[in-house]
């Protein structure tokens, strides 16, 4: 594992490949087949653009502004998800601004963006957060409630769901995490098998577990910390407007 304030951005992308193939080793899977997203959350567009050049193609935000604000600045050649939690009066701009949509959390947020892609024309890729822990601190669909989400936004010809993502709790240990993300794939096995829908996706892993999250099926895993460092002061991107 690389850390310090000393590694590059391409250093660290380099160590989260060979852990990524190394997990991937491990469960018999090609590592081709699983996507990194670079959380860029408080990191400016100058460390952004560093990203891109390593290599990184797909930036996710936490946030409909700070994303505004920095696709503004940056490389025409990043693609840009939606990771964070979407408030419904801002699913529009976010349909415009994002490739994928990561936290569809309701079926009011489904609705939403439907209408928004259905203004604006073409089709927009979500995925379906689902709290498969049950945790109350975590927003998303409870694994019962995901199937009549899935059937929902088959009626919605404007958007595609294209998997599910979930948000375990932090545990220091990741293997607290396994279970969670073993959940997940399950569940959307499940889905495909029931309802036909074609859902290959699962977004789920971060920093801190995603050698487990790859072991058990994540296709997107989203990584802050371990590709920019630890956010501090002295790299924050103070955003201009008020927060979302």
């Amino acid at each position: 594992m690389i850390d310090g304030p000393g590694a590059t951005i391409g250093e660290r992308l380099e160590d989260v490949r060979r852990r990524i193939a190394k997990a991937c080793a491990a469960s018999g899977r090609d590592p081709g087949g699983v996507l990194i997203v670079a959380v860029a959350k408080g990191f400016g567009p100058d460390i952004v653009e560093s990203a891109i050049r390593a290599g990184l193609s797909v930036i996710g935000e936490n946030r409909v502004q700070e994303a505004r604000e920095k696709i503004a600045l940056c490389s025409s050649v990043a693609r840009w998800h939606m990771v964070g939690r979407l408030q419904t009066n801002k699913a529009r701009e976010a349909a415009a601004l994002f490739e994928m949509i990561h936290s569809a959390d309701s079926t009011r947020l489904l609705e939403a963006l439907e209408s928004a892609m259905e203004r604006e024309g073409g089709t927009r890729d979500v995925l379906l957060q689902v709290n498969v822990a049950g945790d109350a601190a975590k927003a998303g669909f409870s694994p019962s409630d995901a199937h009549r989400a899935v059937e929902a936004a088959g009626g919605m010809p404007h958007i595609r769901v294209r998997g599910l993502m979930t948000v375990p709790p932090f545990a220091p240990d990741p293997e607290v995490a396994r279970r969670h993300f073993a959940a997940l794939r399950g569940l959307r096995d499940r889905l495909a098998a029931e309802t036909g829908a074609d859902i290959p996706e699962l977004s789920m892993g971060m920093s801190n577990d995603f050698e487990v999250a790859v072991q058990e099926g994540a296709t997107m895993v989203r990584l802050g910390t371990v590709l920019f460092g630890a956010r501090s002061a002295g790299n924050s991107w103070r955003r201009r407007a008020d927060p979302d």
